[in-house]
């Protein structure tokens, strides 16, 4: 059994993709409503969703928390106990546990091979990138929200966890400080680590925090001016998308057909916007367009040996007419709480 780099080989792909197929419906009975990530009939909007609905509820106090390469730190011993709660096949469970002591072969800046053991020798961690390991994360993570409950702290303290595979929050009424001490020492007890660099409280409105791609905090109505909170696109994310597109417009590009390289932006445009479209978004649309609309232009003039920035020869009417380039503000205009 070999990975190349964190990604298992074909072959394990096939096998752990099978294997999927009937693991998956056995545990997912296991997982708690509050692990959004991995499963079907959930996703990352839902739990942007459920945060935003608690802090517009009163659980304004935040513990924004990181944990430590979370999947790099998982315990083999404590994670195959969760998979044995339900899994008695002894040549399944043997199966599993080689495809996570699967050694890794990386390849440095030289093309040099170099093969690794990290995970059977330190017996922790679990290979990003192979069918199993999504499960096998959430399946960890459960014994914390699991644990949140049944020992009374979600109750006692007013303070929800909202998980994302390896992001997390709390959100509390007030009960930040020993919201987060309590889940220090949980985590630790996990044989897992906080990020304390990461890791703080935030106070909304006062404050903002991003989770998800989202900044959660106080925005401002554009028709009445009046505040309320709720969630844009993060700047992280705004930049993201436009370092893609510079990418994407970038020299190596030039030999192919305008056609072509719209036909690319579009598809990066319209999948970010179908994940960024929760809340007022058309001041990031906005900036977001305006850095595709340049880039564009600048691939044109260098393509076509145009002098100067070519907003006369490339006007925003040319790109988005007769080239066909997505308008990101006109896809909220159905939306009516994007333009808030």
């Amino acid at each position: 059994m070999q990975f190349d780099g964190t990604v298992a080989t074909i072959r394990d792909r096939v096998v752990q993709t099978a294997a999927m197929l009937v693991l998956e419906p056995i545990f997912e009975a296991d997982l708690q409503p509050e692990q959004y990530a991995y499963r079907a009939g959930m996703n990352a909007l839902d739990a942007v969703k459920t945060v935003h609905r608690l802090i517009n509820t009163g659980y304004t106090a935040v513990v924004d928390a990181d944990l430590r390469g979370y999947f790099d730190e998982i315990p083999h011993g404590p994670l195959m106990k969760s998979v044995a709660r339900r899994i008695t096949n002894r040549q399944v469970l043997h199966l599993i546990k080689m495809w996570i002591e699967a050694p890794v072969e990386e390849t440095d800046d030289r093309g040099r091979k170099h093969r690794t053991t990290r995970n059977r020798d330190e017996h922790r961690g679990i290979p990003q990138g192979s069918p199993i390991s999504p499960l096998l994360s959430n399946l960890y993570m459960r014994r914390l929200v699991l644990w949140w409950k049944q020992s009374g702290t979600r109750q006692r303290l007013g303070a929800v966890i909202v998980n994302y595979a390896d992001d997390l929050v709390i959100c509390c009424k007030g009960t930040a400080d020993l919201a987060m001490q309590t889940m220090r020492e949980v985590i630790k007890k996990l044989q897992l680590e906080v990020n304390e660099d990461k890791t703080r409280i935030c106070r909304v409105p006062g404050e903002s925090f991003d989770f998800l791609g989202y900044t959660f905090g106080r925005c401002y109505s554009r028709k009445t001016g009046k505040a309320y909170l709720g969630t844009t696109p993060s700047k992280r994310s705004i930049k993201r998308i436009c370092d893609a597109i510079s990418a994407e417009t970038g020299q190596h590009t030039k030999t192919i057909s305008a056609e072509k390289l719209v036909k690319r932006l579009n598809f990066k445009l319209s999948g970010w916007a179908n994940y960024f479209h929760l809340g007022p978004v058309s001041k990031a649309y906005q900036v977001v367009e305006a850095h595709t609309n340049y880039r564009l232009r600048q691939w044109l003039c260098r393509k076509h040996r145009v002098n100067g920035k070519g907003i006369s020869r490339y006007p925003d009417q040319y790109l988005h007419e007769t080239l066909r380039l997505v308008r990101l503000p006109g896809l909220t205009r159905n939306l009516p709480w994007a333009k808030a």
